[in-house]
C-alpha cells in the first residue's frame, strides 16, 4: 500500500526512466515469456524506480508501518429463492 504524504493536489503528466527489478513483475516486467528462465544481463539499463523517483522527480519512498484498512468477509453464501 502506497500512502501519499506529498501534499500536491492535481493531476500531473511526467515521464519516469527506470529499470525494473526481476523481482518486480517477473520475467514479464523485462519482456520474458512467463515462466522462462531470465536471460543474463551484464548490467542494468536505467537507475532503480527508488532512484528515479528521487533524482527525477525530487519525491521517495519510505518504509513505514501503520495501520491500514481491511475488509474482512467472513463466508459467502448463494442467496435464496424467495
Amino acid at each position: 500500500m502506497v500512502v501519499d504524504k506529498t501534499g500536491l493536489r492535481g493531476e500531473y503528466d511526467y515521464k519516469l526512466d527506470w529499470t525494473p527489478d526481476i523481482g518486480e513483475g517477473g520475467p514479464e516486467a523485462l519482456g520474458l515469456p512467463p515462466g522462462g528462465a531470465p536471460a543474463p544481463r551484464a548490467e542494468k539499463i536505467g537507475p532503480t524506480i527508488f532512484t528515479a523517483l528521487k533524482e527525477q522527480l525530487g519525491l521517495r519512498l519510505v518504509t513505514e508501518k501503520g495501520p491500514v484498512k481491511v475488509l474482512v468477509i467472513d463466508s459467502v453464501s448463494k442467496p435464496s429463492e424467495n
